[in-house]
C-alpha cells in the first residue's frame, strides 16, 4: 500500500486553498480566478467538509468572524457584486450551503440534477412524484409567472407571508437552489434590513444551460467533478467524496476508478496517522 505522509497533503493545500503566504486573494479579479482554477469553491468552510473556501483563501485558515468589520468579510462584497453575472455561478449548492461555481463547470452539475430540458414541466413531475414539496412548487410556480422577484416579493406571491412558514419557506429556497431550478441573482432594497435577494429560475437566467449539459452523462460529469475535488484536497477517503456530493458509494466508486483507470488517481494510499484507505493524486507521489 502506498505510503504518503500527511504532511504532503497539507503542504499541497497551502496552494490550493491559498493559504501560503503570498497566494491571499486581495481583490475580486482574483477571487474569479480562485474559482476558475478551483472548478467551484465554497464561500464559506463547511464543518466536517475539507475543501477550499473563499473565506480560507482570503483571511487564511481560521474561524468565519463574527465582527462584521472583520477584513475577511471582503468576501460579502465581492459576492453580492457578482450575483447574477458570468463570472461565477452562486447559489447554495454543496451540502446546500453558499458555493461558487466556475461556469464552465456548470453543466457538469446541472447534469447531475433532476432537470431534464423543460423547466416548465420537469417540476410538475416532481411534485407528482412526492419529491417537491408544495412550498417549492409554489415558488417556482411564483418565478414562472411573475419573473425574477425579491425574498419579501416572493413570500407574498407563494403566500408562504406567515411566521409559521420561515422554515418551510427557507428549505424550499435552499431545495430548489441545491437542484439547480433556483439562484439569487441580485441584492435588493427590500424588506425591514433593505437587503433581500432577488430570485430567478436558472434555465430562464442562463437559458443556454440546457443545450450545454444535453450530451454530458451522468457518469461523465461525476468523474468531472470528483476530478476537480481531488485537484484541490489532494487526496481523501471514499466516503469524503460521497459526503461532500451526496453521492451513494457505488457512484462515487465508480468515478474514482474511471480517474485511477486515467492515473489520476492513486487508490489504496496509506496516510500516516490516518485510518482508512486513502484516494490520492498520482502526481503527489512524483513531486
Amino acid at each position: 500500500m502506498p505510503l504518503l505522509p500527511f504532511e504532503a497533503i497539507q503542504a499541497y493545500r497551502t496552494h490550493t486553498y491559498r493559504t501560503a503566504p503570498g497566494l491571499r486573494l486581495k481583490d475580486r479579479d482574483e477571487a474569479v480566478e480562485f474559482v476558475n482554477q478551483r472548478g467551484f469553491a465554497l464561500f464559506w468552510p463547511i464543518k466536517g467538509i475539507e475543501y477550499p473556501s473563499l473565506w480560507t483563501a482570503v483571511a487564511g485558515d481560521r474561524p468565519v468572524a463574527d465582527e462584521h468589520d472583520d477584513p475577511g468579510h471582503i468576501t460579502w462584497e465581492w459576492k453580492d457584486a457578482l450575483l447574477g453575472s458570468r463570472q461565477w455561478y452562486y447559489a447554495k449548492v454543496l451540502r446546500k450551503k453558499s458555493t461558487m461555481i466556475a461556469m464552465p463547470v456548470v453543466p457538469y452539475f446541472y447534469a447531475l440534477t433532476e432537470n431534464y430540458g423543460a423547466p416548465e414541466e420537469d417540476y410538475l413531475t416532481l411534485y407528482e412524484q412526492g419529491r417537491l414539496t408544495q412550498e417549492a412548487k409554489w415558488i417556482y410556480e411564483a418565478l414562472i409567472e411573475h419573473g425574477p422577484l425579491d425574498t419579501i416579493a416572493l413570500r407574498k406571491a407563494a403566500r408562504l407571508t406567515s411566521k409559521d412558514s420561515d422554515s418551510r419557506f427557507n428549505k424550499a429556497l435552499s431545495d430548489l437552489q441545491a437542484d439547480f431550478k433556483i439562484l439569487p441573482i441580485a441584492v435588493t432594497d427590500a424588506g425591514a434590513w433593505h437587503y433581500a435577494f432577488a430570485y430567478d429560475i436558472t434555465a430562464r437566467h442562463y437559458p443556454e444551460i440546457i443545450d450545454q449539459t444535453r450530451f454530458i452523462t451522468e457518469r461523465q460529469a461525476q468523474v468531472k467533478l470528483s476530478e476537480l475535488y481531488f485537484r484541490s484536497v489532494g487526496a481523501a477517503r471514499l466516503g469524503d467524496l460521497g459526503k461532500m456530493f451526496g453521492w451513494p458509494t457505488d457512484q462515487a466508486r465508480g468515478a474514482i476508478e474511471a480517474l485511477v483507470q486515467s492515473n489520476t488517481l492513486c487508490r489504496g494510499v496509506e496516510v500516516e496517522n490516518h485510518p482508512g484507505e486513502w484516494i490520492a493524486l498520482a502526481e503527489l507521489f512524483t513531486s
